[in-house]
């Protein structure tokens, strides 16, 4: 997945100010998530990697099923993307544009790996603590993984904080080696 992000960041970091420039934000997050709903599909995506199909009918292909869902410049991108052969990162393309948007808001987007469920009580004061942490409101995502044993793991973009008991566990392996 860093790989892939790393070839899409430069398109989504386009996209984005180009969005904020017109103030098209909003339309750009449906062009992209229409378009990323079309490549997820499996008839379509077995076209797009096939390398026997030429970028021209692919791009007529995937221009003609998205006519009248998206704008032009959202038409442009995709032209760009199949000439570029990145058409497979649009979904990646879409996450990060909505990350940056997000980002731009002022909020950041939180996954928290906790070993047991939060109480309401809990939530609320974590993400109180979160956002004194990361200087921005968030918005938390919280899943349940036992494996962690016990304490927390977030990411919130390309940071990480690891207050689990199996993180602790693992550090403490690493430095007794």
């Amino acid at each position: 997945m860093s790989e892939l992000a790393t070839l899409a960041r430069p398109y989504a970091v386009a996209v984005f100010k180009r969005a904020k420039e017109t103030d098209s934000t909003k339309k750009w997050s449906e062009n992209l998530a229409f378009i990323s709903a079309v490549l997820s599909n499996t008839d379509i995506s077995v076209v797009i990697d096939n390398p026997k199909i030429d970028k021209q009918a692919l791009s007529a292909l995937v221009l003609d099923i998205c006519q009248g869902q998206v704008d032009g410049e959202a038409e442009n991108l995709l032209q760009l993307l199949v000439h570029n052969n990145r058409l497979t990162l649009t979904p990646v393309i879409a996450t990060l544009f909505e990350a940056y948007k997000t980002e731009d808001a002022g909020y950041v987007d939180v996954e928290a790996f906790v070993a047991y469920a939060f109480s309401k009580e809990e939530k609320a004061k974590f993400a109180s603590t979160l956002e004194k942490t990361l200087g921005k409101k968030v918005n938390m995502n919280v899943t349940i993984d036992k494996s962690l044993i016990g304490g927390v793991l977030v990411r919130a973009g390309d940071r990480v904080i690891d207050g689990s008991i199996r993180g602790q566990l693992q550090h403490m392996q690493k430095t007794l080696q």
